[in-house]
């Protein structure tokens, strides 16, 4: 892609309205170095020098569309804990509409604590509760999409399986949303995998496809035929599939597009899925055709994974990707 073409279309990006639902998480990072070996078990002993906070989950696709300057609504759930608080009040720091969070008493916010050593990734630990949502979080939640969806031109659906999209959520929202005439772009886990069906886009790794067809994708050749049936099979517009250091296949009615990698050195991958699908859904909506959009997507998830831990892609390191390759 031509940057002078981005350009044009980022010159749209301010005016799009998005509102991403799914599972929220804060992300915490404790950063520190390893020089030792403890001596009650052999595992590294890291000495913290300073901690750090970030959106996580989709709150991460949220703050991925917002640093590319369009306007985000998030909505999920948190508990009505600390970390709920915190989440709420960065996203409203970096300009996020938070109206439509629910908080539930009854489960503790999603926390995923890194710590990372020497620009290492050491140990991450989770704290979260996966049940289905109760009834009642569920109606106030789909109560408060409704609150905003007339201002919104799409929807991202973002399923990390910690139980807010459930079968019969996916299903209310979709519906819910072709009333409205508002494109989905759904980024799916396998368990509701085929729930997500006549949308605008789906994003699967290539693991989640290989589950969804009960076959290995790791050749191209398997790819394309069962890229093609899987896309007829969930009667959505496109499909793009991710494949880490591959880069991407698109599936569209003019076929299988194969789009490479555009990483210049890989330091952590976490996160990319989520720069993917908010920057394939934000250059969608601002005029790109599919191809242009995931190859958009693509410059974004290379530039990130340069990065150690979860950060989302800004307008500025998406322009010096694009111009070094097209240089």
């Amino acid at each position: 892609m031509k940057p002078t073409r981005y350009q044009e279309l980022e010159k749209n990006f301010s005016s799009k309205v998005v509102m991403v639902i799914g599972d929220l998480m804060l992300d915490n990072y404790l950063w520190g170095s390893a020089n030792r070996i403890s001596p009650e078990a052999p595992v590294p002993v890291v000495r913290i020098d300073s901690s750090s906070s970030t959106p996580g989950g989709a709150a991460n696709v949220a703050y991925n569309l917002c640093s590319l300057g369009a306007q985000v609504t998030v909505c999920g759930v948190v508990g009505d804990d600390n970390d709920g608080g915190l989440l709420r009040l960065i996203l409203q720091e970096i300009g996020i509409k938070t109206k439509a969070i629910v908080v539930d008493p009854g489960r503790p916010t999603t926390v995923k604590t890194r710590i990372i050593a020497q620009g290492h990734h050491v140990v991450r630990t989770d704290w979260e509760e996966i049940s289905p949502l109760d009834e009642k979080i569920e109606k106030m939640l789909l109560a408060r999409v409704k609150e905003q969806l007339n201002r919104c031109d799409a929807v991202i659906l973002e399923d990390y399986n910690k139980g807010l999209l459930s079968k019969r959520l996916v299903g209310q929202l979709i519906r819910l949303c072709k009333a409205k005439s508002v494109s989905v772009y759904a980024d799916p886990k396998f368990d509701n995998f085929f729930s997500y069906k006549e949308v605008m886009l789906v994003k699967p790794n290539l693991g989640e496809a290989s589950r969804a067809v009960g076959a290995s994708l790791s050749f191209e050749k398997n790819l394309e035929q069962a890229g093609a049936t899987l896309r007829e099979k969930l009667k959505c517009e496109m499909l793009l599939i991710t494949k880490g250091e591959k880069g991407m296949s698109l599936f569209d009615e003019s076929g299988h597009h194969t789009i490479p990698t555009k990483a210049r050195k890989v330091h952590d991958v976490s996160g990319a899925g989520d720069t993917v699908i908010s920057t394939f859904c934000l250059a969608h909506l601002a005029g790109a055709s599919p191809k242009e959009a995931a190859t958009v997507a693509n410059y974004a998830a290379g530039r990130v994974c340069e990065e150690v831990g979860v950060v989302p892609i800004t307008k500025e390191n998406l322009h010096e990707i694009i111009i070094e390759h097209n240089s």
